[in-house]
């Protein structure tokens, strides 16, 4: 049911900046989070906390705490007796982040649409512009982040950015399958796509058109589901 543990020394995670108190929790959150979400560490990979303290360059205990945001989270398992483990990505997890973008997002785009000036669409033009050379540059992670960040724009212009800050923390699982959607050629150019089709609503200040084009993309981050599930089933929880 789980994998044997693997000796972190063997990823891609460096030491970090060390820092006091909280930060350091939120940045080895940080640095795990990613790890887990890029699949890096792998879903159902048993991990050690004196490992990974080892490898970021901290004590045990901002891991131990990271650790246990990440269980809040449902990115983490632990499982009496055997260990903690990175969870398997569950569908429902899935399907949730997913109810929980569109029922947030596609209010706050409507807003954004509203209150659209000529300086906020240059700058979600920019953040296009950009993910067209991510894409050019055949470089997913970075286009990963733009994603994200063309996202979090569109919330903020809406005034309600609160927004984005609950569904980036929701976005476990979901975020997962995004990121290995990213391996199919044609993904990033038919993300891209669909953000010229809502920032081109928001421009026209059309709220309908952009709720509707947002809500046509969210879903539309689904449809690869099931040759990812089919591709990678050690990755998923059984039905």
């Amino acid at each position: 049911m789980y994998a044997s543990i693997r000796d972190v020394t063997a990823t891609a995670l460096t030491p970090i900046s060390r820092r006091d108190g909280a930060r350091a929790g939120l940045a080895v959150y940080g640095a795990l989070r990613e790890a887990i979400v890029s699949t890096e560490l792998e879903p159902g990979r048993q991990i050690s906390e004196n490992e990974l303290a080892d490898k970021l360059g901290v004590s045990r205990t901002p891991v131990r705490e990271a650790v246990a945001r990440l269980r809040d989270d449902q990115l983490v398992e632990v499982v009496p007796q055997l260990g903690t483990f990175v969870s398997r990505i569950s569908v429902a997890g899935v399907d949730d982040a997913q109810f929980l973008r569109e029922a947030l997002e596609c209010s706050a785009v409507r807003l954004a649409a509203e209150r659209a000036e000529k300086a906020d669409v240059a700058r979600l033009q920019t953040l296009i512009a950009h993910q067209e050379r991510a894409r050019d540059a055949s470089d997913p992670s970075g286009f990963f982040v733009l994603d994200d960040e063309l996202h979090s724009t569109l919330c903020e212009l809406s005034g309600r950015p609160i927004a984005w800050t609950i569904v980036a923390r929701a976005n476990g699982h979901l975020n997962r399958v995004r990121r290995l959607s990213l391996a199919h050629p044609s993904y990033i150019a038919e993300m891209i796509d669909e953000h010229k089709e809502v920032v081109g609503a928001v421009a026209r200040n059309d709220c309908d058109a952009a709720e509707q084009a947002l809500r046509h993309h969210l879903r539309m981050v689904l449809s690869d589901l099931p040759n990812i599930r089919h591709d990678h089933p050690e990755y998923f929880e059984d039905d």
